[in-house]
């Protein structure tokens, strides 16, 4: 993850614009694709904690999970009726 965040970093402050729609449509897209890693550890942790009978992890960890996926699902509504529209016409 810190080598995502870093690359992210690099990508949106370093050689993106300065400001603006296409700004926020690169912190989306990487927030985003953050996420996904995010999604496939922790499901990935929930099932081996479900398959070695750990109840309490194993539910700590799709809640996490769970949380993780509405991020997301907000920034791809966030994106589709607002962000990538406003990138459109700049």
């Amino acid at each position: 993850m810190e080598g995502l965040v870093a690359e992210a970093t690099k990508h949106v402050l370093e050689e993106g614009p300065e400001k603006g729609p296409l700004l926020d449509v690169l912190i989306i897209a990487q927030y985003q694709r953050m996420t996904h890693y995010g999604i496939a550890g922790f499901g990935t942790a929930a099932a081996y904690a479900e398959a070695l009978g750990l109840k309490d992890d194993s539910k700590r960890l799709k809640e996490a999970t769970k949380e993780i996926y509405g991020g997301d699902e907000y920034m791809t509504q966030l994106a589709e009726t607002s962000v990538n529209l406003q990138a459109e016409d700049a």
